[in-house]
């Protein structure tokens, strides 16, 4: 999706606004690491714009004891720059707190940890603007490059554009445009349910089966409800593939051979590897089979009930309770009411700020993302548009993870700088893909 613009097409640049070599829209963890990386290798030339006040990195989804699924050595600069003053590392050193890290044995570290580190690297650069919502960007013509604008005008221009917005929330069909009490999104259930007075058996459903639908059941019952239903699609709530084989795709060596694919094949490899980034670890499936069974044996009864191989095809509202329909996948459908409703029905990529005259796309297309992450557009030789996090389609299941971000971030500094900065090496490789 790109955006709609009051502005008129190639209008010269502004004078009297700031001019940037590389003007990064959002503040990220991808664009947190281009600014990390770029430090020394482009200082003062990158320049981070959020919409935020302050950094924020889903500040609704902390609930206590949630894990990141990715290892703390894929941070924001290790896996090309170890020895940048931003790594995960310094981190802890910088704040006294590696040693009871390390004695915390941490199999994955807590969500929040994560968070936090990226708050302190936030703190550590000076190229992040906040508080700048860049609605639109408008090409100037070829040697003038680009013009940035929030709501009241325009606000800098750019010679290079990385584009790192993010995710929204998806929210299905049948719930969109209608407001019905007792729906709330995941993001949302701390600040619904500090306030909201429930007694414990009001019914809940949580709808989603991947790792914020579980996490969102593991949120409820640590504010006193036992009714709660989750709902899948897929037949069974599904645990993510995290073995030996199934890391090799969040790899370069993998990176590579997936570009050179044809794009049927692409395709299909994305939805066959699926469960290698969207699936439910192992540690919080345990967690709510153990709650439910622990919950058994003091009160008699397991306070969530597993509803998988289900999809929500109706939502309406009935005698202050929400009513769902759910299309069964071995056939029929079966009704459901409850008092809350929780949406974790995963994140679609948020719509590019582009004017529509930059790409020249038709209505629903979505550019095409070369190997180096810039879009394939008839300036880009002069002018380049990055984009992270939404290249799947041509990068593989990896792209919208956090696994290779200083990757990503060192292959679009490599093609701004025209030679290899961040040398990207991967070479001790045992598996053969075809």
């Amino acid at each position: 999706m790109v955006s709609t613009s009051a502005h008129a097409p190639n209008s010269p640049a502004p004078h009297g606004i700031p001019h940037h070599r590389v003007a990064a829209i959002g503040a990220g963890p991808a664009n947190l690491s281009l600014a990390a990386l770029a430090g020394d290798v482009l200082p003062h030339d990158v320049v981070l714009f959020d919409r935020r006040p302050a950094h924020a990195w889903h500040p609704g989804l902390m609930h206590p004891g949630v894990r990141l699924q990715t290892s703390w050595i894929k941070d924001l600069t290790t896996l090309v720059d170890p020895r940048n003053r931003l790594s995960f590392l310094n981190y802890l050193v910088t704040t006294g707190r590696v040693y009871a890290f390390l004695n915390a044995q941490f199999d994955a570290i807590p969500r929040l940890e994560y968070d936090r580190y990226l708050s302190w690297a936030a703190e550590q650069l000076t190229s992040i603007r906040y508080g700048v919502d860049i609605r639109d960007v408008r090409f100037a013509g070829a040697g003038e490059g680009f013009v940035l604008y929030d709501e009241d005008g325009p606000v800098a221009t750019s010679d290079h554009l990385v584009v790192g917005t993010g995710t929204r929330p998806h929210v299905p069909d049948c719930f969109r445009d209608r407001s019905i009490p007792g729906v709330l999104l995941a993001e949302e259930i701390g600040e619904h349910f500090e306030t909201c007075r429930c007694a414990p058996y009001e019914p809940a459903v949580v709808v989603g089966g991947g790792q914020t639908g579980a996490e969102a059941v593991l949120a409820l019952l640590s504010y006193g409800l036992r009714e709660i239903r989750w709902i899948g699609r897929r037949p069974w709530f599904a645990p993510l593939d995290d073995s030996p084989p199934a890391n090799d795709f969040f790899r370069p060596a993998y990176l590579r051979h997936f570009q050179a694919l044809p794009g049927q094949v692409r395709e299909r490899y994305v939805a066959e590897q699926i469960l290698t980034s969207d699936g439910v670890s192992m540690s919080t499936l345990q967690e709510l089979y153990q709650a439910n069974y622990e919950t058994w044996l003091s009160e008699g009864r397991s306070p969530v009930m597993m509803l998988p191989g289900r999809d929500v095809v109706e939502a309406g509202h009935q005698d202050d309770l929400v009513v769902l329909r759910c299309r069964r996948a071995a056939g029929g459908h079966e009704r459901h009411t409850a008092r809350h409703v929780v949406l974790a029905t995963g994140r679609r990529p948020a719509p590019l700020p582009l004017a529509p005259d930059v790409l020249d796309l038709e209505p629903g297309e979505e550019p095409y993302v070369e190997a180096d992450y810039s879009l394939r557009w008839k300036h880009a030789d002069r002018h380049k548009v990055f984009v992270q996090n939404r290249a799947q389609p041509s990068h593989g299941v990896a792209d919208p993870n956090l696994s290779l971000l200083s990757v990503r971030s060192a292959a679009i500094l490599n093609s701004l700088l025209e030679r290899e900065a961040f040398p990207i090496r991967d070479e001790q490789v045992q598996t053969l893909w075809a």
